[in-house]
């Protein structure tokens, strides 16, 4: 008997995911090794930056006052008394109308309140002119004006990118708070199915997903356990399933969730006890993905079709894996684009097709059926088309979800 499946919405799929998703522990990481985690506490200033007045440029630290009225006509002359460089301090103190020549990023020396740039001044000698009147602190950089001592530069749950490991080098974090990467197991399905090394032979395929998922996992900066692939026998799958599940916090399987005879993987959540937040979405491709949890931890059936694989990578498993990391953006980039080609297929359910997004325009990229693979090498973005459309012309205006970058909100949801 085939079993009745309700489709649930995407939108609420991706909540009952994310409502489960469990947060792991931290740990700390030399800032070598930071770049791409989750930060698990505020990135807090421990100077002020500027931590002191500094020169911007490359000239002369000067009192504004001894400029009052200078001209074109009436030029004032300045006698240079130091020359300090970047790192040093100058001992002297500024009398009327002397100078210290100073380099970018140096101390203001005691006295001063600004700085004239080397092409505001006519040089002579030990001594130079202006030609303009200065205002107190004009081409000064102030102490703190970037960050103040004690501010939350950057929340926790942002992903430390090479702006934040700046940040982290700037006020001495050696060893920043991370949330600890997932554990996180692969297993495909199917008799099938063979290895990437072996030969074709009649009926058979090699297994794209496995290795696909963990590109994909990679690109998260996340290792993971291959499990290799388990035949279509129930007893055979059910103690593969368990094993790797026991081991893992997130266990991707591939295939074995429709509804053919030797789909196994239903049966397999009900022995293991798992809670099945749902077995059908309403969307193409991927309709049959399926998500449990069992004792805490996470079990995505993801489809064997690889687009359809793919898609409910991005779709489900991401956000879950992100949010388990605490994460606050979990989801894809969104923005909008229009289309470059007609689209005529109607879309019962919500429609995500691999696309190619060039800034301005998006454009299905190839062969979009479930199974196809070439359209997800060439895309770098998911068309994403409402339910109940029946087809869109070149120009229309679509939702688009952007693959490969780091992180971003679910906009296109409600």
């Amino acid at each position: 008997m085939v079993e009745n499946r309700t489709p649930m919405q995407v939108e609420d799929a991706v909540r009952a995911v994310l409502n489960h998703a469990g947060l792991l522990a931290s740990e700390f990481v030399a800032l070598e090794d930071s770049y791409g985690r989750i930060l698990a506490e505020p990135l807090i200033a421990t100077a002020d930056v500027p931590p002191f007045n500094r020169s911007p440029y490359d000239g002369y630290a000067i009192r504004s006052r001894d400029t009052t009225g200078a001209s074109g006509t009436s030029r004032v002359t300045f006698n240079v008394i130091d020359h300090i460089g970047a790192g040093e301090v100058s001992v002297k103190m500024l009398n009327a109308f002397e100078a210290i020549r100073i380099m970018t990023g140096a101390q203001l020396p005691a006295g001063a309140d600004a700085v004239a740039m080397f092409e505001q001044t006519v040089e002579n000698g030990q001594s130079f002119t202006l030609r303009k009147p200065f205002a107190k602190l004009e081409n000064v950089s102030l102490q703190g004006e970037d960050v103040e001592k004690n501010e939350v530069v950057i929340e926790s749950g942002n992903l430390i990118n090479p702006g934040t490991i700046a940040l982290l080098a700037t006020f001495g974090y050696t060893q920043p708070k991370v949330a600890k990467l997932p554990t996180v197991g692969i297993l495909s399905t199917g008799t099938e199915l063979l290895g990437v090394g072996d030969a074709l032979v009649p009926g058979k395929i090699r297994n794209s997903n496995g290795p696909m998922i963990m590109a994909q996992l990679k690109r998260m900066g996340i290792a993971c356990r291959m499990y290799g692939m388990s035949i279509d026998n129930l007893e055979e799958s059910y103690q593969a399933v368990k094993k790797a599940a026991q081991e893992t916090d997130c266990l991707i399987t591939t295939g074995g969730v429709s509804v053919g005879d030797f789909d196994f993987l239903p049966a397999i959540y009900e022995r293991l006890g798992a809670k099945v937040l749902f077995n059908k979405v309403a969307m193409r491709p991927g309709s049959v993905t399926t998500v449990a949890v069992a004792d805490g931890r996470f079990l995505f059936g993801l489809s064997g079709n690889p687009s359809a694989c793919f898609t409910g990578f991005e779709l489900f498993v991401r956000p879950a894996l992100l949010k388990m990391m605490g994460a606050q953006k979990p989801f894809l980039p969104h923005t909008t684009a229009r289309l470059a080609e007609d689209f005529e297929k109607a879309n019962p359910f919500t429609r995500f097709i691999r696309a190619v997004y060039d800034g301005e325009t998006v454009r299905p990229a190839g062969f979009n059926k479930s199974n196809a693979v070439s359209s997800i090498a060439r895309g770098n973005a998911l068309i994403v088309l409402p339910s109940g459309t029946r087809g869109f012309v070149k120009g229309d205006r679509v939702d688009v979800l952007l693959l490969g970058v780091e992180e971003g909100a679910f906009k296109w949801m409600g």
